[in-house]
């Protein structure tokens, strides 16, 4: 069975769908990246798959380095923000509360955001070789939750550069043990 090593990108230099559209990682989030690097290494050659957003981008680029190009996967890529969106920080709260407030299903949300989860899953789920994947909050939570079997939008607080580790199996997802989970701010 394939292990699979989920990555959230390390902390962004500002929030996404603020002012900057795609930003990169602060210096706090190049520090995370590199120490994610470090603990991939120990765990074997892993195949690399990332997001194509700056921050994932630059998160794998310290592991790249050891072990060769990622392949740039728009499957894991961030949740897209439906249009007309203008507050993106209230939307995602809404739809993904990660913070107080009652848990969302992803049975009650667009059938465009069930869409994007399905080939998320779709994708991973034909990873058939250890990999790492650089990704995003929200992704994370999707695929944590389809191992889990699980129904709600959130089902796990992954911490910036964190590393949450799966099987992948003929007979679907199966959680190995969680990542660091976030402790303070925002989702960006």
């Amino acid at each position: 069975m394939p292990r699979l090593f989920l990555i959230r990108h390390g902390e962004a230099a500002a929030a996404w769908g603020g002012d900057e559209d795609d930003p990169g990682l602060s210096a706090a989030g190049h520090a995370q990246a590199a120490a994610a690097a470090e603990e991939l290494a120990a765990l074997g050659p892993l195949a690399v798959l990332t997001s194509p957003m700056r921050r994932c981008r630059e998160t794998a680029a310290p592991y790249e380095r050891r072990r060769g190009p990622a392949l740039v996967e728009p499957h894991v890529s961030e949740v897209p923000t439906p249009a007309g969106v203008a507050d993106r920080r209230s939307w995602l709260q809404r739809n993904f509360p990660w913070r107080d407030g009652e848990p969302r299903l992803w049975a009650g949300l667009a059938p465009d955001l069930r869409a994007w989860r399905d080939a998320v899953l779709a994708r991973v789920r034909a990873i058939d070789e250890d990999a790492a994947v650089f990704s995003h909050f929200i992704a994370i939570n999707v695929i944590v939750g389809a191992a889990l079997d699980l129904p709600h939008t959130i089902v796990c607080k992954p911490g910036y550069a964190s590393i949450t580790e799966l099987y992948v199996s003929p007979d679907g997802l199966r959680l190995v043990r969680f990542g660091a989970e976030m402790q303070t701010g925002e989702v960006r």
